[in-house]
């Protein structure tokens, strides 16, 4: 992975602050509850930095839910890889990393709050896609020269199919912190991704 320039970190950083700032706006207040003077307010910045980074706050607030910004993790993952690691075996990581730094929970939370107001919709569906081109770019930059491009684009596929039931609620899984109580047929989160990544190695 290319190393970022001080430049585009410093850009980085101000459209996750002010992506941040929406989303925690979002949480507290509902979509209707604040306005892009609320969210520059919040994080210190102009009218004018944000329109730089965002056309509206529902795609500031989709980024602050959806963002993951630890490309030193992915990095470390990169140099830690075993001469024999397999594509599949990288987006293993890669899933269980992204739920590991809370992504997850916070879409999850995006999703109840879309349910309520669709205009988050689109920028949801956007948000995914980045999500699984970036990795499948990842996983042809490292296996370009032994594994097919169709193999890895339905590898990365598969993997992000396989994730929406948690993030949609269509799922009997048990996040941490969750009781079993009213869903005694549930399963754990690792359960889950065991199961789903036991399914991918061998087969259905």
């Amino acid at each position: 992975m290319n190393k970022q320039s001080l430049r585009d970190v410093k850009r980085e950083a101000t459209a996750n602050a002010l992506a941040e700032a929406a989303f925690d706006l979002a949480m507290e207040l509902g979509m209707d509850g604040f306005v892009v003077e609320d969210v520059v307010q919040r994080a210190g910045y102009s009218r004018r930095t944000f329109a730089n980074h965002f056309s509206c706050k529902e795609e500031a607030v989709v980024m602050g839910a959806s963002a993951f910004n630890n490309v030193d993790e992915v990095q470390q993952l990169i140099e830690k890889l075993p001469e024999n690691a397999t594509p599949l075996e990288v987006m293993e990581h890669l899933v269980r990393m992204e739920l590991t730094a809370g992504l997850f929970k916070k879409t999850r939370e995006l999703v109840k709050l879309s349910k309520q107001h669709p205009t988050l919709e689109p920028y949801i569906l956007s948000a995914l896609h980045s999500h699984q081109g970036l990795a499948q770019e990842l996983l042809l930059d490292l296996f370009e020269e032994q594994y097919a491009k169709g193999y890895i684009q339905l590898l990365v596929g598969a993997a992000y199919g396989a994730a929406l039931p948690m993030l949609y609620g269509s799922s009997n899984i048990l996040f941490p912190g969750q009781s079993s109580e009213k869903s005694p047929d549930s399963i754990s989160l690792d359960q889950y991704l065991d199961d789903m990544f036991r399914y991918l190695k061998n087969g259905f």
